[in-house]
């Protein structure tokens, strides 16, 4: 059937040929997206490892079954106590505030990814299938195919360059198909406005630059998302501490009642001191309904924080509070000058401002440059093929020009608005980079002295926890022995409750105090070992040498906050236990 006419083959190429671009064009979308989240991370692996040392380990999806997920579905979990590094873990996984963070992250890579690829040659293909006709009659029919290959050079110039195809045949006459194909070269080479690297290439630019800003603020987000866990779960520790120190008051309360109402009963004693204990037990156990309220709500929120359900009991780590360590040596060695001076080298939202004072500079250069007049040199080629002879160009026919075009910059009042809003920016930008700077040095040197004064108050609540004990003792010998009243008694019994918080609150303020320095001098670290210090900032701020250096944040260990997956977890279903 197709033997006898050859002009049908160039009709059967060009359907295979659209044949092919449309198996090869039809890609999944779930393909496009592993596509996407591959260059996405190997993006986001090189600018870890450029800014940081390390590569990390980066998904943006959680856990495909995470742990609220196995808690609402009634999985039956492994009871142990949770730690800090076992919070670290949960949020990480469950946290909604953690994921929005790792979505910013991750689209920064994205735009950089497509800004890389339009400084790429671009593939273009497509193609048109016609038939024409009139009434019940067809008269003509047609296809064509087009190939274009198009790229911007650092200079400024576009290259665009296209190869077409066309078939047409004229049904009505029964010839055969005829082809023809056209190759066109074009390329605009500016030479005022437009012109040169700095200009053309500002879009990758400021792209890969929003990278580093991006993989910054995480970095930073990580750090101070660790120290906000650690922060709450402290607080939630110091609240169980102050309610087991509510019963324990609650209890000898009751023990002093029942021994004065036994001791009035017989006339030993007056009615008076039997109700001064009797009031002073009721206050206590109003006292204990509202502290068991407090630590319910404190719960609550914790799993709110933690994106887990409101209902689930965590039997939280109690050595955690026993780790933490009232002494640290490094504040005694630490060097105001020295501090600030690290803060502002080392913050890494400083340096990030830092950064954006030179995109400030830079869109201002951008904005002069489109004030210049547009001069561009063009220059194209355009070769027919011979009749009916595909890819075989009659050289002799070729057309081509070259040519300037311009543009002058008689009317440029958008221009000069910009150039004015950017110049404006420039130093709006400059005095807030100052005021920056300012605010680190204030905030350096009030966390340096709270930190010290946390410290000093912890160890004066030391002394007072002592004392308040040694008057609970004395007081309880002398009234057996009739030299103390029922009130010395009571209110030594209050002021030992209340020393005992004070010193609970004091170690806590001052540990979350140190940590909250640290982080202001950017010295924190975490990794799968925990929240550390950095042994080369440490150095820095006393004068010790490495080998000297020893951590001054006694917490435990958390996992790295880069990608983390929830461990078998602690949670079960239930209420809560006291």
């Amino acid at each position: 059937m197709w033997g006898g006419n050859t002009s049908r083959l160039p009709a059967c190429a060009g359907l295979g040929l659209l044949g092919i671009g449309l198996l090869t064009g039809c890609r999944s979308a779930e393909s496009w997206a592993q596509e996407a989240d591959e260059d996405s991370y190997q993006i986001l692996a090189e600018a870890r490892a450029s800014l940081f040392g390390e590569l990390g380990s980066f998904r943006l999806e959680p856990a495909e079954v995470t742990l609220r997920q196995r808690i609402l579905a009634g999985e039956e979990l492994e009871i142990v106590p949770v730690g800090l590094r076992e919070l670290l873990s949960i949020a990480a996984s469950n946290s909604r505030t953690f994921q929005t963070e790792k979505e910013s992250l991750y689209l920064a890579a994205l735009d950089l990814s497509l800004e890389r690829w339009r400084h790429t040659w671009l593939v273009s293909a497509g193609g048109a299938a016609n038939m024409d006709g009139t009434g019940n009659d067809s008269n003509e029919a047609s296809a064509s195919l087009d190939l274009g290959l198009t790229r911007v050079l650092g200079s400024g110039a576009r290259i665009v360059t296209s190869i077409g195809s066309s078939l047409l045949r004229f049904v009505s006459t029964g010839d055969g198909w005829s082809l023809s194909n056209d190759l066109s070269l074009s390329i605009t080479q500016p030479l005022l406005r437009g012109a040169g690297r700095r200009v053309t290439l500002e879009p990758l630019t400021q792209a890969e630059r929003n990278l580093v800003y991006q993989v910054r603020s995480f970095e930073r987000f990580r750090r101070q998302y660790a120290v906000d866990v650690a922060g709450r779960l402290y607080s939630l520790l110091q609240t169980i501490n102050e309610l087991e120190n509510q019963e324990s008051n609650y209890q000898n309360l009751v023990a002093l009642r029942r021994r004065n109402e036994a001791m009035a009963a017989s006339g030993r004693l007056s009615r008076i001191e039997a109700d001064q204990a009797l009031q002073d037990e009721l206050r206590s156990e109003n006292q204990l309904i509202v502290q068991r309220a407090r630590l319910e709500r404190s719960k609550d929120d914790l799993m709110l924080f933690l994106g887990l359900p409101i209902d689930v009991e965590l039997p939280l780590d109690r050595t955690e509070f026993e780790l933490l360590s009232g002494e640290d040596d490094l504040l005694a060695d630490m060097d105001l000058d020295r501090a600030v001076d690290l803060a502002l080298e080392q913050r890494l939202d400083f340096r990030t401002s830092l950064d954006q004072l030179e995109d400030s500079l830079r869109g201002a250069l951008l904005a002069e440059d489109a004030l210049l007049a547009g001069l561009d040199l063009e220059a194209s080629i355009a070769a027919p093929s011979a009749s009916d002879k595909a890819l075989k160009y009659d050289w002799r026919t070729t057309g081509w020009s070259l040519g300037f075009s311009y543009d002058l910059p008689w009317d440029r009042i958008p221009e000069r608005n910009a150039l004015r809003s950017a110049q404006i920016s420039l130093d709006s930008r400059r005095r807030s980079v100052q005021a920056e700077a300012d605010g680190i040095v204030v905030d350096v040197r009030d966390a340096l002295r709270q930190t010290r004064n946390a410290h000093q108050t912890w160890k004066l609540q030391e002394g007072a926890v002592v004392l308040a004990t040694r008057r609970v003792q004395s007081s309880r010998l002398n009234l057996d022995h009739g030299k103390a009243s029922t009130r010395d008694v009571l209110d030594a019994e209050e002021d030992l409750r209340q020393a005992r918080n004070s010193r609970a609150a004091a170690l806590v303020d001052y540990s979350l105090s140190r940590l909250s320095l640290y982080l202001d001098l950017e010295a924190l670290r975490v990794d799968e070992e925990g929240i550390s210090l950095d042994p080369v900032s440490l150095e820095r701020l006393t004068g010790m040498s490495r080998a000297r250096v020893r951590p001054a944040v006694n917490v435990a260990g958390s996992p790295s906050l880069m990608d983390v997956q929830a461990p078998q977890s602690s949670y079960t279903r239930g209420g809560h236990t006291q």
